[in-house]
This record gives structure tokens, C-alpha cells and sequence, in this order.
């Protein structure tokens, strides 16, 4: 049977056949970039290529990704979700379409990883206002032998990528297409007639598992709003190792793959419980110690704010279900994750001990902010001489209020099971209402965090991406060559731009920093990149870390004679399309950094 490391060799090398290079596993918690919080997908550092940028190391690439999805916590529990996963990925960046790409994964399933044909299920797109019915991608699954009746076509929900959901939904610019994905079938597994009269591959009753999506990135979104063809068109093709692994073990719980398998065994010794009787329980921890494995092996530690946040959300969750099941020590179950994870992760066994020690310090943690969350209610609802409370008490359970509730999950960080846990019942619906409002906020402020910086990729962003350049040379020119670009996030609206440096600047510096940078821009100087060998770039003096994440050849935009800048892009042509740049704001971040907030235009 094949191993999670096996089944990346093959797809590595399946490619690299067909003259992909092979392009570096991004981190986990993505370097110099605040504008996300964890690599979520295989493409989400590769946008500014889809939208035309060189890559420097050519037109079709492939890799394996460490990828983090926050969203999918509360679904952890049944047989397919994992918040940590990894994602294989294949990309033609104006290269090959469809044509190419589904015969070869096609062949990868059926071939190479020996998936009979007739458990496969394909999703087509149905078309919709201004695209039409993807009759292309039909013809060429019917072409490899794919029966009429494994093949459904779905509407713009279920079939259409873009990062912000539907077409409707796309602002000016984006980009986006139809995909088709592929569906394992799982025929030991009866149909539950509550997910619907019929079965068909995307019924979440657990009989079909999605294993691939190939994504033909071919129409951007206009000023118009209507969508047009893209001059160069992509692929983004994406598959789930984890699930790829369930298929080829015919196995419909991603739990009880050889990967995950050893893992479970190692909670039901330290619990002295049955797989069988405690699935969702299991399937919490075995999700949750994986995820903060890779999480604190990624420098981050718990706390209340980005990262740290989610991260200290998946221990105490998983500690919940271990309590809850009885476990006393947690420390086989994390030998056992790493074990698990070292023949493709091997840089993990080197930091267990951190490992170890984070979750156990934030489980101990834990149990004093339960101690002081009672206080909290407590006080709020004070028992009388005769030991009853003012809040209404049913049986030893106290009635708090929504609004108390959802205090406990924002400020004290408690799940609304871990507050029922402690005794305290409130009325959910309004609950649900605060979270809905509170989630809504997230997500709004979530769909700017991703682009590698860029909010969005429209002409007003673009031009202040290009002013960092010339900022983060100024501020080298008056501060020196020890400073250095420490993160942005550029929206249409303003520039914000984070930098290592040990004091406040003066009004002085900041106004000469503005004045070199607008000097620039009066100049016109020509904007232009080069792929070059890192050694060079080096050479050059080109503006980098130059770590470990870099291949050998890279991407240096120039910017006349002045700025030299390892990026991936876009930017302007000349500088005097920026026309001015006034610094707004300028602030100490803690831990010797600093933060301008700037703007250019008129």
C-alpha cells in the first residue's frame, strides 16, 4: 500500500516528466507577508503569475504545499475534513489547458496511483451568463473512457473558482473560470437519504470523496462587469494528499488511512477508549495536534491575536476531547504525530520537544483561564445566603446572558461547548446572530488578507506596490543597509509598510524619506524585471533575505538605476504614473519594528 511520502514522489516526478519544474513548499505561516495568516492553497503564492507576471523558473510548475485552513475547524469531526493538509498542485501558466491537463491527471489516478476508472465521478460546469456550458472538458473525459452516467454538470456554485466565490461576487479585475473536479466512489458506503432523495458526487453523504480539481483560469472580470477571456489562459489544478491517500486505500475515513491510523491508536491507548464508540472525538485530536505540530513548528506560539489565536483555539479544543474521553498525558500522542509526518516533514522531529512544551504549557494555561472565567460569571451572577444565584438555575446549570456568552468566546477564548461545559446555558439563536455579525467582520477583513500583499490587483494597488520599492530604498539610503523590509499590505486606498528599525523617525527623516521617493517619481524612471540566477542576484546587490525559500533562479525588479528588488510583481512600467507619495502616518509595532502609512495619486 502506498504511503503519504510515496504518493508525492510519484506525483513529483509525473510531472517533472512532462517538464514542470518543481517550485518550493511555501511556509506554513508566510514570511514578510501580513496579509494572511497561513498558506491556505497551493496557488495562493502563485496569484501574481495567473494574472501574467514571468515566473522565474518558466511556464508549468508543480509542487507539494503545507496548507492551513482556519475555516474548516468546526468541521472537523467526520470522516474527510483536516484543517493541515497537504495540496498537491500542477500549474501552466499560459502554457498547456485543457487538453493537457485532464488526460495527465487522468492518467496519474489510473496509472500511476492504480484508481479503477468506474469509481471515478467527474464535475463538469453548466455554464451561466456569459460563459458557456463546458462541452470542451466533457468531450475529453468521454474521450478517456469516462461513462455518461459518471459525469454531472454543476452551476456557478459548485463548478466556478475565484477567490471571491461566484462571478457576481468578483470585483473589477479578478480572475476566475470553470473547473472540473473528481470524485472518488466509495461503494461500500449506503446512501443517507437525509443529504437527499438521490445520491450524485457532491451529496455530503460520505459515499463520493472529491480527490482533484482542475481550474481553467481563462476570464477576468471588466470594468463593465462582464467577463471576458483572458490573453493568457491557466490551469490550477489542486488535489488533497490525504484524500488521494483514502482513495487508493479504498478507505472512507481519511482517520483510518495508514497515515492517520497510528495516530488514533496512540489516543485510544492514552484514553483507554474504542475508535468505533468515539470517532469525532478522536478525529478532533488526531486534526488538532497535527495542525499545532506544523503551526509551532512554524515559530508561532499561542496567544489572542492572528496565528497564536487559531493556534491556541486548536489545543484547547483538542484538550477538551481528551479530558472528555479521559486522557491524562499527551505526550505518545504527539511522538506519534511526528513519527507520522517525519518522512515528508523532516525537519519536525528537531523541534518536538518545542512542540511538546508549547502544548503543554497552553494546556495548563487553559485550565486557569476555565478557573478564571467561573470567577467571571460568578460575579456576575452572585449566589444568595441561601447558595441560589440571581440568574435563573435549573439543576446546577446557570442561565447567562448572549451577551455574557459571547464575552467568554472573544475575550477568555471559550468555544460555546466549552461554556456549556462549564455549566452555563444561554439562548443560542441570539448567540448565533453575535458570532454571525462576528464572523461576517472576519471575513471581510479576511478576503483583503491573501494576494502576497496586494488587496486586490487593480491599477490604484498596483502603482503602490511599486511605491514600496522606492520606499524601502529610501529608508535604506537615511537608515542604512541593516533595515529591511519586514511586511506590507497595499490596498487601492493606502500603502502600509513595516520595517525593522530601533526607534521612532523623526518628522525630519520621514519628510526626507518622502522627498527622495517623490524625487524618483518626477525622474520617470523605467520599471523591469529580470529572471536571474540567485548567485547573481546576489552580486548585484539586489534587495533580499536570501533564505532557504528562493530556488535557483529568481525574479529582480528594477527600477531604473535606484531600486533592485527580489518580487514576484505586477508593477508600473514608469514611476511617473505614481505622480506623488505623501506619508500619512508613521508608528512603532513592537519589537523593534516600525509602520508608514502612506498614499500616492493627486
Amino acid at each position: 500500500m502506498l504511503t503519504a511520502k510515496e504518493i508525492i514522489d510519484i506525483y513529483v516526478s509525473f510531472f517533472e516528466k512532462r517538464e514542470h519544474a518543481r517550485i518550493l513548499n511555501s511556509p506554513l505561516v508566510p514570511e514578510n507577508d501580513p496579509t494572511t495568516l497561513f498558506t491556505s492553497s497551493g496557488m495562493q503564492p502563485l496569484i501574481p503569475y495567473l494574472l501574467g507576471e514571468a515566473h522565474p523558473q518558466g511556464k508549468k510548475l508543480v509542487n507539494v504545499q503545507n496548507c492551513f485552513r482556519a475555516q474548516d475547524i468546526d468541521e472537523i469531526g467526520d470522516n474527510r475534513h483536516t484543517t493541515f493538509f497537504r495540496m498537491l498542485g500542477n500549474w501552466s501558466l499560459g502554457d498547456y489547458f485543457k487538453q493537457e491537463q485532464l488526460p495527465w491527471f487522468f492518467e496519474f489516478l489510473t496509472k500511476e496511483l492504480g484508481l479503477p476508472k468506474e469509481k471515478l465521478y467527474l464535475t463538469i460546469f453548466t455554464g451561466s451568463e456569459g460563459v458557456p456550458k463546458d462541452n470542451e472538458s466533457y468531450e475529453i473525459w468521454k474521450s478517456l473512457g469516462i461513462t455518461k452516467s459518471h459525469v454531472f454538470f454543476y452551476d456557478v456554485h459548485k463548478n466556478w473558482w475565484s477567490r471571491s466565490g461566484t462571478p457576481e461576487q468578483m470585483p473589477i479585475n479578478e480572475i476566475g473560470g470553470p473547473d472540473s473536479e473528481v470524485f472518488y466512489e466509495f461503494t461500500n458506503v449506503e446512501h443517507d437519504k437525509k443529504f437527499g432523495e438521490k445520491c450524485h458526487p457532491n451529496c455530503d453523504c460520505g459515499r463520493f470523496l472529491e480527490i482533484g480539481n482542475s481550474v481553467f483560469i481563462q476570464y477576468k472580470k471588466n470594468s463593465a462587469g462582464q467577463l471576458e477571456e483572458l490573453p493568457q489562459k491557466n490551469v490550477d489544478f489542486g488535489g488533497g494528499l490525504e484524500r488521494l491517500l483514502a482513495a487508493v486505500e479504498n478507505q472512507n475515513d481519511i482517520f483510518q488511512t495508514n497515515l492517520f491510523a497510528p495516530i488514533i491508536k496512540s489516543i485510544e491507548k492514552a484514553t483507554e477508549k474504542n475508535y468505533q464508540n468515539c470517532k469525532k472525538e478522536m478525529r478532533i485530536i488526531a486534526d488538532h495536534f497535527v495542525a499545532s505540530a506544523f503551526i509551532i513548528s512554524n515559530n508561532i506560539k499561542p496567544s489572542n491575536k492572528e496565528q497564536g489565536y487559531i493556534l491556541r483555539r486548536l489545543i484547547r479544543r483538542a484538550f477538551d476531547n481528551f479530558h472528555k474521553l479521559g486522557g491524562k498525558d499527551i505526550s505518545p500522542v504527539l511522538e506519534k504525530v511526528v513519527e507520522q509526518y517525519k518522512e515528508t516533514d523532516p525537519d519536525l522531529p528537531e523541534k518536538f520537544e518545542e512542540i511538546k512544551n508549547t502544548i503543554s504549557e497552553e494546556g495548563q494555561r487553559y485550565k486557569q483561564t476555565l478557573k478564571i472565567a467561573k470567577q467571571f460569571i460568578a460575579k456576575r451572577y452572585p449566589s444568595t445566603g441561601s447558595g441560589q444565584v440571581t440568574g435563573d438555575e435549573i439543576m446546577g446549570i446557570t442561565e447567562i446572558s448572549p451577551d455574557d456568552a459571547f464575552l467568554l468566546y472573544t475575550t477568555h477564548g471559550l468555544s460555546p461547548t466549552q461554556i456549556k461545559s462549564l455549566g452555563y446555558i444561554f439562548n443560542e439563536q441570539d448567540f448565533a446572530k453575535k458570532m454571525k455579525t462576528h464572523q461576517d467582520l472576519s471575513r471581510k477583513g479576511a478576503v483583503k488578507k491573501f494576494a502576497g500583499g496586494l488587496a486586490d490587483h487593480s491599477e490604484k494597488t498596483i502603482m503602490g506596490h511599486t511605491a514600496t520599492h522606492l520606499l524601502h530604498q529610501a529608508i535604506r539610503d537615511l537608515l542604512g543597509n541593516n533595515v529591511h523590509q519586514a511586511g506590507s499590505n497595499i490596498t487601492s486606498e493606502r500603502i502600509r509598510f513595516d520595517f525593522n528599525y530601533d526607534r521612532n523617525l523623526t518628522d525630519m527623516e520621514l519628510s526626507k524619506i518622502e522627498k527622495i521617493v517623490n524625487e524618483k517619481i518626477r525622474e520617470n524612471l523605467p520599471v523591469h524585471f529580470e529572471i536571474m540566477p540567485l548567485k547573481k542576484a546576489k552580486e548585484i546587490g539586489a534587495i533580499g533575505l536570501f533564505d532557504d525559500k528562493y530556488a535557483e533562479k529568481v525574479k529582480v525588479y528594477f527600477i531604473g538605476d535606484y531600486s533592485k528588488e527580489l518580487c514576484g510583481g505586477p508593477h508600473v512600467d514608469f514611476t511617473g504614473k505614481l505622480k506623488r507619495f505623501t506619508i500619512l502616518k508613521h508608528d512603532n509595532i513592537g519589537k523593534g519594528y516600525r509602520r508608514i502609512y502612506a498614499n500616492i495619486g493627486d
